[in-house]
């Protein structure tokens, strides 16, 4: 099987790519190594990959539209490649128009000619349904964030596509994912790594925010899932099955690791949602997927991760 991830050097491509690969597949992966975080990490992230000899890694911006090549006989691709985060989006919109909008509409257009393409699974977000992103796949979706908005305008490009082109689409909107690699701005990260310090932890809100946490690793079997047996044209929620708030996840963190957290309140996020947790029975009856890492394991991994980059 032939695959392109996109985003492949970032904190779920990394693990989707390795995974592919350990499945026996060959995997073209690309990334423009954005600045959003240091270039060392996802070098870092990639390092595994690059050691496989069914691995070609192509450095490019899908917005640049030069994709020709590296998507050359692709049977399924997997974009992951996005901008993410709520606050820059409020500041930087050009900037996740091109990552979000733009480099999806280069992409589609550049799989239009490939023949040998079975499945293009576009990586979407909770974000879509806004504040309160509780349920299944019917909720309305009302972002309340400029990236919440480039997410759910990449979906509706690609189902125009798949409409209009015939090009073969599944949408997976990924909640709140953690686990080794996690991206060095997000919360839990960021909780694990002031707790192991012993600084503040800069908690935004009242805490009582409401997070369904997915696991990196079932993450990553889902998203397989849906690229080699979902329908084109489905639309799935991809979360975890075990809900917490913010406070529940962070005294979790100091029962793990054995150290106290100081809490220092900061104001609501500008967007922020307020409630997350996705109902996953369509991916179960459709793909017969449930996550089945808890978030004490979870967290166990991440935080033993994160003790060997400190």
């Amino acid at each position: 099987m032939h695959c392109v991830v996109t985003g492949c050097a970032g904190f779920i491509g990394s693990h989707l790519t390795e995974r592919l690969l350990a499945d026996g597949h060959a995997v073209v992966g690309i990334d423009c190594f954005t600045d959003y975080y240091a270039r060392p990490v996802k070098e870092r992230n990639l390092s595994g990959a690059k050691a496989h000899p069914k691995f070609r890694f192509v450095e490019a911006d899908l917005a640049d539209g030069k994709l020709a090549d590296a998507v050359a006989g692709a049977e399924y691709v997997f974009h992951l490649a996005a901008m993410p985060g709520l606050t820059r989006s409020w500041v930087d919109f050009d900037v996740y128009n091109r990552c979000n909008l733009t480099a999806t509409h280069r992409l589609l257009e550049a799989l239009k000619a490939v023949p040998t393409l079975k499945k293009f699974v576009y990586a979407s977000t909770s974000s879509v349904y806004g504040r309160y992103a509780s349920g299944d796949e019917t909720l309305p979706t009302k972002p309340s964030s400029p990236y919440g908005i480039t997410k759910l305008a990449g979906e509706h490009l690609t189902r125009v596509y798949q409409e209009e082109f015939g090009l073969p689409a599944v949408v997976l909107r990924f909640f709140s994912v953690y686990g080794p690699r996690q991206r060095p701005e997000m919360g839990l990260h960021l909780f694990i790594k002031w707790v192991l310090s012993g600084t503040p932890i800069q908690l935004t809100g009242d805490g009582l925010q409401v997070r369904g946490a997915t696991y990196i690793d079932d993450c990553v079997e889902a998203t397989v899932r849906a690229g080699l047996h979902a329908m084109p044209g489905e639309t799935f929620n991809l979360g975890g099955g075990e809900i917490a708030t913010v406070l529940d996840m962070i005294r979790k963190i100091e029962r793990i690791s054995g150290k106290t957290a100081t809490i220092e309140r900061r104001p609501d996020r500008k967007g922020d949602q307020l409630a997350t947790a996705a109902d996953v029975g369509k991916l179960w009856r459709h793909l017969g997927w449930k996550p089945t890492t808890g978030l004490d394991a979870g967290l166990t991994k991440q935080i033993e991760w994160q003790r060997t980059i400190l």
